[in-house]
């Protein structure tokens, strides 16, 4: 069986559509998750990339702009926690041409600066973003809070992790996530005690 023209025209249109929105939804993603990796670093270059110039933040009462946005970050996160991770999870997204709103749910964990508790939030990150130049970074963000409990980590300071040398992450490009390439030669920046 042949296809005539207009249908193989017709295939690799859809086709390109398909993979264009696939590559779209991947890049959507993954700004938003390099944000969240920022924020757990404390790499302000890392969060400000995942927004537009012009974008803005919202958490609460406090209004960023994306290139603000680190700052504020990492000092709220300073004040509260000595370790935290922000955990993207369900992820919706629709896109429209230039323009795509999202829905992700996060979880942050953080662990206190006392070393004895953790809170745990979960929200949502409610945002436009859009394609300029080829690039989709956040333009608006707004941030919910549903639920949030404190938790026991002293666990953290037993001997179970302590004396079996689990790493810990670091809010800095020490990192081991930026070690290029990963090996085990590098001693690691921070284990628990």
């Amino acid at each position: 069986m042949t296809l005539d023209n207009s249908t193989e025209t017709q295939q690799l249109e859809t086709l390109q559509k398909e993979v264009r929105y696939l590559m779209d939804r991947t890049a959507i993603l993954d700004c938003i998750s390099r944000h969240a990796r920022g924020c757990d670093r404390h790499d302000i270059d890392l969060i400000t990339a995942a927004y537009h110039d012009d974008g803005v933040d919202e958490h609460g009462f406090a209004t960023n702009t994306g290139p603000e946005y680190g700052e504020w970050a990492n000092t709220a996160h300073a004040e509260t926690s000595q370790v935290h991770t922000h955990n993207i999870t369900t992820h919706s997204c629709d896109i429209d041409g230039e323009v795509a709103h999202a829905e992700s749910y996060v979880i942050v964990v953080l662990v206190g600066n006392d070393g004895k508790s953790a809170q745990f939030i979960s929200g949502r990150y409610l945002d436009r973003l859009e394609r300029r130049e080829g690039q989709w970074r956040i333009a608006v963000r707004r941030s919910t809070v549903e639920a949030m409990f404190v938790a026991d980590a002293r666990v953290l300071q037993s001997p179970f992790f302590t004396e079996k040398g689990y790493l810990v992450g670091t809010r800095d490009r020490e990192d081991l996530s930026y070690e290029r390439p990963l090996t085990l030669e590098k001693p690691a920046p921070a284990r628990w005690e």
